[in-house]
């Protein structure tokens, strides 16, 4: 146990912080979202900074490179902490693992530098949505895949997701509880992947307002549904207003899957996963 001086680890000669970064998977559906409750509420962040004090035998908070609300999955999160535990990698991925709700699991863990930060650093951020179109949703997908009963264009569909590439003010894909300090942002490349009847919308870009890819998918189902047209939807990202947006898409489906960094951290991105759904690809 380290022991404690004011309520702060005492610091010698022999024992200094090192930080680790950890790729992260969960099952969102598990859990009231990523970040810590007052209440009490289950959550990722809870689950993971237990197991990893447990480890530890200190306790140990994370910073995340970015919070995702209730229902949303993850397969590529990182996140960054520090500790005076001489663990080595193994140590941490084995043990946290074990000690740790089976609904999250550390992909890899890294010791990296001390003034690495998951959040600050990383200039990317990649996300998956995966929509199912069908007169009768499939029970197995549920929780797994978002879904409308919409007969749905793709090519429509494609067609909007174009004027949204590059660097935009996206307050009309933008929650009114979004802390962001500013609304623009950058979408390096916006990918409609597969058929009507199983889709997957690949988002890649700088950073995201909250609930800005949930909003997105909602208004291009709109479109592929034949409810707003094209012409609308780039009146909707010039008029930079939810006023006259659609509602906001079930999280059922999205996945964080990626988290780009600058090569001197050698922090890689994760790929992406080969279960999921490999043949929209």
């Amino acid at each position: 146990m380290v022991e404690l001086v004011g309520g702060q680890p005492r610091v010698d000669e022999q024992q200094s912080q090192q930080r680790w970064a950890l790729t992260l998977a969960y099952e969102g559906s598990a859990f009231h979202g990523w970040q810590k409750q007052p209440n009490g509420l289950y959550t990722v962040q809870m689950v993971l900074e237990q197991a990893l004090s447990q480890i530890a035998d200190e306790p140990i908070q994370v910073v995340v490179a970015g919070r995702t609300d209730a229902g949303v999955h993850a397969t590529g999160q990182v996140v960054h902490f520090d500790t005076f535990a001489k663990r080595n990698a193994e140590a941490w991925l084995r043990g946290v693992n074990t000690a740790m709700d089976k609904n999250v699991r550390i992909l890899q863990a890294q010791p990296v530098a001390a003034d690495f930060h998951a959040r600050f650093d990383a200039f990317g951020r990649r996300y998956r949505y995966m929509l199912e179109s069908s007169r009768v949703r499939m029970p197995q997908l549920r929780g797994k895949v978002g879904w409308t009963h919409y007969p749905l264009e793709i090519s429509l569909m494609r067609t909007a997701a174009k004027l949204l590439v590059g660097e935009h003010d996206f307050s009309s894909f933008r929650s009114s509880d979004c802390q962001a300090k500013s609304p623009v942002k950058t979408l390096y490349d916006l990918q409609i992947l597969g058929n009507p009847q199983l889709m997957a919308i690949d988002f890649h870009g700088s950073a995201f307002v909250h609930n800005m890819v949930r909003n997105i998918v909602g208004a291009l189902v709109y479109v592929g549904a034949g409810k707003m047209s094209i012409a609308d939807f780039a009146q909707l990202l010039a008029v930079r207003s939810r006023q006259y947006a659609p509602p906001t898409f079930m999280p059922d489906g999205l996945y964080l899957t990626g988290v780009d960094y600058p090569e001197k951290w050698q922090v890689a991105t994760a790929p992406l996963p080969q279960w999921l759904w490999p043949h929209l690809n």
